[in-house]
C-alpha cells in the first residue's frame, strides 16, 4: 500500500483537476453531444494532442523505462467492424449515463452515490463481454 500511495494521491489530484475543469460535469457532456460548446472538445483534443506529442518524443529520443528497457509502442490492427460497433456502444453508454468509465469513480469520490447503480452495470457489462468475447469479430 505504501509504495502505491503516490499513485493514489496522483489519482485524487487528477480527479480534483477534472472536477475543477468541469470535465466530468453532466451539463458539459450534454453540451458536447449537442455541439453547443467547445469546452469538452478542447479538453479531449488537448489530451489527444498531448498523447501524440508524447509518443513522438518517446520514439524520437528512444526513451526507456525506469528499468532501462525500451518502450515498445506496438500498432494495433485496424478492425473497422469491431471498432465501429465498440465505438457505438461506448458512445451510447456515454450519452445515456453522462460519463465514461473514469469519471464515474470521480463522481463516486465526490459523493454522488447514485453512480453505484451505473458502476454495477459497468461491471455486469464487463462480465458479459468477457464471456462472449471469443464469439465476437475481433
Amino acid at each position: 500500500m505504501k509504495k502505491n500511495l503516490k499513485y493514489i494521491l496522483l489519482g485524487f489530484y487528477f480527479g480534483f483537476i477534472l472536477i475543477k475543469f468541469e470535465a466530468v460535469s453532466w451539463y458539459r457532456i450534454v453540451e458536447l453531444f449537442h455541439f453547443q460548446s467547445f469546452h469538452l472538445f478542447g479538453v479531449i483534443g488537448s489530451a489527444a494532442l498531448t498523447g501524440i506529442i508524447s509518443v513522438l518524443i518517446i520514439k524520437s529520443i528512444h526513451l526507456t523505462t525506469i528499468k532501462d528497457e525500451p518502450i515498445d509502442l506496438k500498432t494495433k490492427p485496424l478492425l473497422i467492424k469491431a471498432n465501429f460497433f465498440g465505438g457505438v456502444l461506448f458512445g451510447l453508454g456515454w450519452s445515456l449515463v453522462g460519463a465514461c468509465t473514469a469519471p464515474l469513480f470521480i463522481h463516486l469520490g465526490s459523493g454522488n452515490l447514485s453512480v453505484l447503480f451505473v458502476l454495477l452495470f459497468v461491471f455486469v457489462g464487463t462480465l458479459v463481454y468477457g464471456s462472449i468475447k471469443n464469439h465476437l469479430p475481433h
